[in-house]
């Protein structure tokens, strides 16, 4: 069982989000990714290409069980809480593809409660109880503020995206620790992905996610997160 974390939503473009890391970190998950990482994880970051350091990044933010969560996203305006939302996401591996099955049940506030969204494979779907109705959704279309729907369920980065190395770059975390990092680009495999293209910062001592940044097609920085507080 994961501890709930707070994802805050800042300011689109100008400072963008910091997410306290476990949010993203537990939410992208990886099956098959998580199993071929784990061996690259043991190796020296010099020996793998690109897309290996991602699979053992992977397999650092992935649990490889079936397992249930609570997450608060909290969105702030100058400074200010504007909004919120709690939600109960359960996830269960399928070995045949790689990806986790989710269900994410709405807690709170009072005008969402029991609320679903389901994501299987790359379908997503949202049930409302007070109108019966299905519709479904685009990971693309907003959450809460500049959170997305597919930040709060499946993105399998060494599956849904082809990565290629930029190079080495010191970095400054979440907690402004620089960090020695590998700098990947990765380019979506797919159009069902939630952003087109991501550059990540990979720790280089530990395979650790570090910074990410995420564009539109257009090649417009939608939003920047940090990673930290790994715990489990």
């Amino acid at each position: 069982m994961f501890k709930s974390v707070a994802y805050q939503s800042i300011a689109y473009r100008s400072i963008a989000y910091r997410s306290i890391a476990a949010l993203i970190a537990c939410l992208h998950f990886s099956g098959a990714a998580a199993q071929n990482g784990a061996a690259a994880a043991a190796a020296h970051p010099a020996d793998l290409d690109a897309q290996q350091i991602l699979a053992a990044s992977d397999a650092i933010r992935n649990p490889t069980r079936s397992f249930g969560m609570t997450t608060t996203l909290i969105e702030y305006h100058n400074a200010h809480q504007t909004d919120s939302n709690t939600l109960q996401i359960y996830a269960k591996a399928d070995r045949t593809n790689g990806q986790y099955r989710n269900l994410i049940r709405f807690v709170a506030p009072a005008r969402d409660v029991n609320k679903l969204m389901l994501k299987n494979g790359n379908d997503l779907w949202f049930y409302d109880p007070s109108s019966q109705a299905s519709v479904r959704l685009s990971p693309r279309q907003r959450l809460l503020g500049q959170a997305a729907n597919g930040d709060v369920v499946t993105v399998n980065f060494a599956t849904d995206y082809h990565a290629q190395l930029l190079g080495s770059e010191d970095v400054d975390d979440g907690d402004r620790v620089s960090r020695h990092c590998a700098k990947l680009k990765l380019n979506a495999a797919n159009d069902t992905v939630t952003y087109d293209s991501v550059e990540i910062w990979i720790d280089s001592g530990n395979f650790r996610p570090v910074k990410a940044k995420f564009y539109a097609q257009s090649g417009e920085l939608l939003k920047t997160a940090y990673y930290r507080r790994f715990d489990h």
